[in-house]
């Protein structure tokens, strides 16, 4: 095949790809209108609280506590695939969902979940990778900003570097045995995100590195430090020490599992973050692109 053909193919192949996806994550016209009836319904309730998690195991810790008590009429609303279950915690009326790994499932699920409820704001909880030593298995940590570290321009070994990159990673610096210097893999460069907003003029966008959550919520979070915190699951599991809150720390998101000690301690001393996830800066981001 040559590469005129292969490049048409690969053109149809995107379109199809995408064609499939669309098609999928639209509901049967009866299915949406009974799903956008009792939405109707229920944010004349409202407003609530939304809560976004994960994957399976944070979604099962967080109704195993027993906390959540399923509105009687509708308990969930079934949307693109996603069950949003709607209920109070405490008294306090909730939507929660969980919106699957990774920024792209992240971004879906915050920006429907805004554009369709009644929501004074959002809570996104779940597990993180700790980049920091002065933090342990089983703290909990409120960041005040994220950084989505996954938006690389990855460059040849003598590539120039983009001078508007936040920070830059050369491979070759972790070679093994040290000293060497030189590795194909080059230089990663990270890319400042671009926000758009309702608050801005169409089609304009504002560079930015640091996401910031709502100011109003963090200094809520900050009457939290000092709670006490559990430190057995049960009397044969426990942490080797009882677990802490910290809030106003930083935080780095992006579509990368991270299981590796060097790359752990660069982006710690990059960029100054405490935790690693894969949805945190998608929540936000999705969140202020609607202020």
């Amino acid at each position: 095949m040559n590469s005129t053909m292969a490049a048409r193919c690969f053109v149809v192949l995107l379109f199809l790809s995408f064609l499939v996806m669309s098609v999928l994550a639209i509901p049967s016209k009866r299915r949406r209108g009974s799903s956008f009836s009792t939405i109707k319904q229920l944010n004349r309730k409202g407003p609530y609280i939304g809560l976004i998690t994960v994957y399976s195991p944070e979604e099962e810790a967080f109704f195993r506590t027993g906390a959540f008590k399923p509105d009687a009429k509708h308990p969930f609303v079934d949307l693109s695939g996603r069950r949003y279950r709607v209920g109070k915690i405490n008294g306090k009326k909730v939507v929660f969902v969980r919106c699957g790994v990774g920024m792209t499932n992240a971004a879906a699920a915050t920006q429907q979940m805004l554009d369709l409820f009644d929501v004074t704001g959002i809570v996104h909880f779940g597990i993180s990778g700790n980049l920091n030593d002065s933090m342990s298995i089983g703290d909990v940590t409120i960041a005040k900003q994220f950084a989505h570290t996954g938006l690389w321009n990855w460059l040849n070994p003598n590539g120039t570097m983009d001078p508007a990159d936040v920070a830059y990673l050369e491979v070759g610096s972790y070679n093994v045995p040290e000293g060497d210097g030189v590795n194909l893999l080059g230089q990663i460069g990270y890319s400042t995100e671009q926000l758009f907003s309702v608050s801005r003029e169409p089609n304009t966008a504002v560079s930015l590195w640091w996401m910031e959550v709502s100011q109003q919520w963090l200094q809520l979070a900050r009457s939290l430090e000092g709670m006490e915190l559990e430190k057995c699951v049960n009397s044969s599991l426990c942490l080797p020490q009882k677990p802490k809150l910290v809030v106003g720390l930083k935080g780095s998101t992006a579509d990368i599992f991270v299981d590796n000690a060097a790359y752990r301690d660069f982006l710690y001393k990059a960029f100054g973050v405490s935790s690693a996830d894969m949805e945190s800066s998608a929540v936000v981001m999705a969140s202020f692109s609607s202020l």
